[in-house]
């Protein structure tokens, strides 16, 4: 399936995961909730690659809402190779985007997903203002 990311969204963050045998289910196939994990951990290596390590004394990212959708199964052995763009920063909110396919068809996307992330104070549980440099970096 083809997936086109529409070019008002940005290209922030490539990384590549390996298929573990125990993503898989009964069915042999790459189970749902491993999906979100390497969305996770493709967000995670890019907050921290960009310096954002969240602080629970102050501010820092959360994620509101998360979604994936399927196109193909991935199965064992493989690699993923991910793809996350940004786009839509507002006030205190960002969206992520990410495809993801298997390197040795990088061309295939077998699913894509993303997530609102909001801003937050986390002391007084309260949205903030996206930092200017965070803007900087989310914007198209």
């Amino acid at each position: 399936m083809k997936f086109d990311i529409p070019e008002a969204k940005k290209l922030i963050f490539e990384m590549r995961i390996a298929i573990r045998w125990g993503d898989m289910d009964a069915m042999q196939h790459v189970n749902n909730t491993s999906y979100f994990r390497y969305l996770e951990t493709c967000r995670i290596d890019w907050m921290r690659s960009i310096g954002c390590q969240p602080d629970p004394a102050g501010e820092g990212p959360i994620i509101v809402n998360a979604f994936c959708n399927f196109y193909q199964q991935l199965e064992y052995p493989g690699e993923v190779l991910i793809k996350m763009y940004a786009s839509d920063p507002g006030r205190s909110t960002f969206e992520t985007w990410a495809t993801m396919a298997r390197t040795d068809q990088p061309e295939v996307i077998y699913a894509a997903g993303g997530a609102t992330t909001i801003w937050v104070n986390f002391p007084e549980k309260k949205a903030r203002t996206l930092p200017d440099w965070l803007r900087a970096v989310v914007s198209a």
